[in-house]
């Protein structure tokens, strides 16, 4: 074989490994080259403002003594900023995967890491007080079955935080698509909702920044993001 149909057939090949390679395989290289990119690292200082905007605070004292969740967490170590209480759980399909290709860093995040299955979160009844989401109900597998776990390990009177991408194509990674109608009708049926905002997508920019600076833009049928605070009943 010469050599340029030897190049030619590797490049088939991997061209083809990423079209047919699982969502798992999709989302654990999305956060190898970030790792890459980052020095080795992964940063997280973004999480503070970004949750404490989510929940419309100014400070960790709200999660005083709690005991709080991320649920599609990633590595990154998305609860490590907060200081008022000591039990940060994250919870994410991968959490196995991560800790086996990052623990040096995931070590020093002072997270415990859960590994969810698309079935069952293996934390018990009601047992969270606060579980925050950054865009990642639209990368599960099943979405009803997962919304109803979090419903079950949240307790009564305990909160949903969320940041949820609306209206977007599905992907890989990414196999649903989210509508505010289905969220309120369905995702939070069983919630009293304190907060409910919604802008499209910013032309450029940072793209949570119509939320940090109170300018949300109208949605037309486009790309959108919904930040929701809610209660459970």
């Amino acid at each position: 074989m010469t050599h340029a149909r030897h190049h030619w057939f590797k490049q088939i090949g991997r061209r083809l490994f990423y079209l047919f390679r699982s969502k798992e395989e999709a989302e654990l290289g999305y956060w190898k080259k970030c790792f890459r990119k980052e020095g080795k690292s992964f940063q997280n200082e973004h999480y503070q403002k970004l949750l404490l905007a989510m929940a419309g605070e100014t400070d960790d004292g709200f999660l005083r003594g709690l005991k709080i969740a991320d649920f599609g967490c990633g590595p990154r170590g998305s609860l490590s900023w907060v200081h008022s209480t000591d039990t940060k759980i994250g919870i994410d399909l991968l959490a196995t995967a991560y800790l086996r290709h990052f623990p040096a860093v995931m070590k020093t995040q002072g997270m415990i890491y859960v590994n969810s299955t698309e079935k069952l979160i293996p934390i018990p009844d009601a047992y969270l007080d606060t579980i925050f989401t950054l865009n990642a109900f639209d990368h599960v597998a099943d979405i009803e079955l997962m919304a109803d776990e979090i419903r079950r390990i949240l307790k009564p009177g305990g909160e949903l935080i969320g940041s949820f991408n609306l209206n977007e194509a599905r992907t890989k990674a990414e196999p649903h698509s989210l509508c505010e109608t289905w969220l309120r009708e369905s995702f939070f049926a069983g919630y009293e909702i304190s907060s409910w905002r919604v802008s499209a997508k910013p032309q450029s920019g940072y793209l949570y920044q119509p939320f940090l600076v109170d300018e949300l833009i109208p949605v037309d049928d486009g790309a959108a993001i919904l930040w929701v605070r809610a209660r459970k009943l």
